[in-house]
């Protein structure tokens, strides 16, 4: 018989800004196992793919992993795949960082483990017609790309057991499709089911590949897969034994050398793809619904599900707007670094923009996600660092600056107050309101919040509550169950309408309550939070002013009134004072009364407490009220990380607080997020025609030690 070639590419991956204990936990469970099992099992061959922050923690941590690993590549039984050092989605980064990105990881690989990389793994296989260019550039002749895409270009699974051939621009790149199948079984079916399925191949196949990559933390680090992997069950150990016994008509190889000596199939030409589940992921909630319903309705109609193709992964981008700020941050502060002269400042700005492109607080799934706060953190901090880098390189020590430009790609001018100690980003088009604000000291943006929003797995979690299948840390597991981290929290669905930022302005009605604000079920009489101010800029030597105003309506007693609210914004060189004032006109003929509030949300990862003066401390995670307030300060549970803030107002408002969490979905069950904290400062008010009411705020950046 004909020989079979298996080609098994093991991907191993922590985000920037993980914890230590994260990466100690999946070296334990799933990275040192699988060293460990090919240790034992010479005759299995593989490719294996780490990515750079998780070097970056073993060089410091486990540097006798790659030891061992340099062995397993020094023996010939491991390729090791380059990629873009910090795991990028990289149709989602700028030609010049994909390129810079990847040759920085092939001479590390280069140097490290004297290997010569020509393949690369693809940051959640995310796939766009354009890459062949770009990837050929950096060097790179082959990557494998889940079969959803080869199936969506008219090819069947008959004919993935061979590489092709795909070009952008004249240059080519070899790609072999990623057999779902196998992504599927591996470790999941019997081992005899998975041979009894490789040996089928082999029959019909003869002289072909049959390609298998995935995540390693599967292997261990999924609940439940240690014990199966590992543990009593061993399958992965079985595998590999079963493996070398049949190397009379199977034979494992690294992709690589397939990609070397076996002849493309044919050219092929794909659409814009990535793995079918971050395809379903990518989908708004209604269409995520249908496209579940769809899917269970047809299972059995595999020549259907072909075509039913899901999302785009850049739809993440038009669904989160907090994901798009932080995706078009990083291509301006590219473009800044970029524009830098050549020398160290330019390559450590650099590598703090190429950190801040790691894929995970981009998207949300099963794996990875925006809401994992720790994670946006570390990709704004790199992107602050980097962004200081390049401002200090224009020249002075000092400076305040203004900055326009469509940040966010959305067709409207934002305006960004620029100093040596901090940058505040404003949307004119939104409220006038501010929605970044980068402590430089810290590389801290106090205001990465996340909105709450329907996901469309929250239609799982609520059908689950109705029908009483929700299952608790503990209890067993039942066909149908769903599982929680604790009992109600489908109680704790909560649903923005607007975006959480700053400097919102909200007119509310006498009779909302704290309840009701919190849950975003209240009644809002203006036409401010979310419409568009006018702007203008005031520049002094060392001060910058920006003066946001609109005139809207205002309904009271059924009937509306017309109210402009103007706000003007003023910060120094050299200053961590944030000062701003608020004028309110009644443009009517007659008096009304109004209950006026703005609100800020805090980014405080941590958590931590709020204490105004004379006041015990309020955790920032509780809801509650505060009364007769004219100061209070922010006191970060992690002072070292956030720094602490120092605000006042006159005269004194009352002061609503509470967390803002998310349900959001995971391996080990549906569970509540702490993605920030809004506060709402309001004023019952008499508005008299012709005398404006006005009202002050200032900030004050605390040094860590205060």
């Amino acid at each position: 018989m004909c020989r079979l070639a298996l080609s098994l590419v093991i991907h191993n991956h922590q985000p920037v800004g993980n914890f230590d204990f994260v990466f100690a936990h999946a070296m334990e469970r799933a990275y040192d196992p699988i060293l460990t099992v090919l240790e034992r099992h010479p005759g299995v061959r593989l490719s294996l793919h780490y990515t750079g922050p998780l070097y970056d923690w073993l060089a410091v941590h486990r540097p006798d992993h790659l030891d061992r690993l340099r062995a397993l590549v020094a023996r010939g039984q491991v390729e090791l795949l380059t990629g873009a050092y910090y795991e990028p989605i990289l149709v989602a980064i700028p030609d010049a960082d994909k390129v810079g990105q990847i040759r920085k990881m092939t001479h590390f690989l280069q140097k490290t483990f004297g290997c010569e990389p020509t393949g690369a793994w693809l940051a959640e296989r995310v796939w766009e017609p354009h890459l062949p260019k770009p990837l050929a550039e950096a060097g790179v002749q082959y990557t494998l790309l889940d079969d959803t895409p080869f199936k969506m270009a008219g090819l069947t699974d008959d004919d993935l057991f061979g590489p092709y051939i795909t070009e952008e621009q004249g240059y080519p790149l070899t790609i072999f499709g990623n057999m779902m199948y196998l992504r599927y079984a591996i470790p999941w079916q019997p081992v005899e089911d998975v041979m009894a399925w490789l040996r089928e191949q082999a029959e019909a196949h003869p002289g072909g590949v049959a390609v298998m990559g995935d995540d390693g933390e599967k292997f261990g680090l999924w609940p439940g897969t240690w014990e199966h992997c590992w543990g009593e069950t061993a399958w992965m150990d079985r595998f590999f034994a079963a493996l070398e016994a049949s190397e009379d008509w199977l034979t494992t190889r690294p992709l690589g050398e397939v990609a070397a000596e076996m002849r493309p199939l044919g050219r092929v030409y794909l659409p814009c793809a990535s793995y079918e589940e971050m395809m379903h992921w990518a989908l708004p909630p209604d269409d995520f619904v249908a496209l579940k319903r769809l899917r269970e309705e047809f299972a059995d109609r595999p020549d259907l599900l072909r075509f039913l193709k899901g999302g785009h992964w850049r739809s993440f981008l038009a669904r989160y707007d907090e994901v798009n700020q932080m995706h078009k941050k990083t291509v301006w502060v590219s473009r800044k670094v970029h524009a830098m002269a050549d020398g160290p400042g330019k390559k450590e700005a650099l590598d703090h923009v190429w950190a801040a492109q790691c894929n995970c607080g981009y998207w949300h799934g099963l794996f990875g996600g925006i809401y994992l706060f720790h994670i946006r953190v570390a990709n704004y901090g790199h992107l602050i660092a980097a962004e200081e880098m390049a401002d200090r390189a224009v020249g002075s020590a000092s400076w305040a600056r203004v900055e326009r430009g469509d940040l966010d790609a959305d067709g409207h001018e934002e305006i960004i107050l620029n100093t040596d100690r901090q940058v505040l980003t404003f949307k004119p088009s939104y409220g006038g309101t501010l929605v970044e604000w980068d402590r430089r000291e810290q590389r801290y943006n106090l205001l990465n919040t996340m909105t709450r929003r329907r996901e469309g797995y929250h239609q799982e979690l609520l059908a689950a509550a109705e029908d009483g299948r929700l299952l608790l840390p503990g209890q067993e597991d039942r066909p149908g169950g769903v599982r929680v981290k604790e009992p109600d929290i489908h109680t704790h669905l909560f649903y923005d309408w607007y975006r959480r930022v700053a400097l919102l302005d909200h007119f509310l009605h006498p009779e909302t309550t704290l309840e009701a604000f919190h849950q975003a079920r209240y009644g809002e009489q203006g036409d401010f939070v979310d419409q568009p101010y006018i702007a203008q800029v005031e520049e002094g030597e060392d001060r910058l002013a920006l003066c946001l105003a609109r005139d809207g309506r205002v309904w009271v007693d059924g009937r509306q009134v017309r109210v402009r609210v103007e706000k003007t914004v003023e910060v120094r060189a050299g200053s961590d004072d944030l000062s701003v004032r608020y004028r309110l006109v009644n443009l009517g003929e007659g008096p009304f009364s109004v209950r006026f509030g703005v609100e800020w949300n805090w980014g405080i990862v941590g958590g931590g407490e709020l204490r105004g003066k004379g006041e015990a401390s309020r955790a920032l995670d509780e809801m509650g009220e505060l009364g007769d307030v004219s100061r209070w300060v922010i006191l970060p549970r992690l002072p070292e990380r956030v720094g602490s803030v120092s605000l006042s107002v006159r005269p004194s408002a009352t002061l609503w607080h509470f967390p803002l969490e998310v349900v959001s979905n995971s391996e080990a069950g549906y569970e509540r997020v702490y993605q920030g904290t809004c506060t709402l400062l309001w004023w019952d008010l008499f508005l008299e025609p012709d005398r404006p009411w006005e009202t002050a705020f200032s900030a004050t950046l605390l040094p860590c030690d205060e």
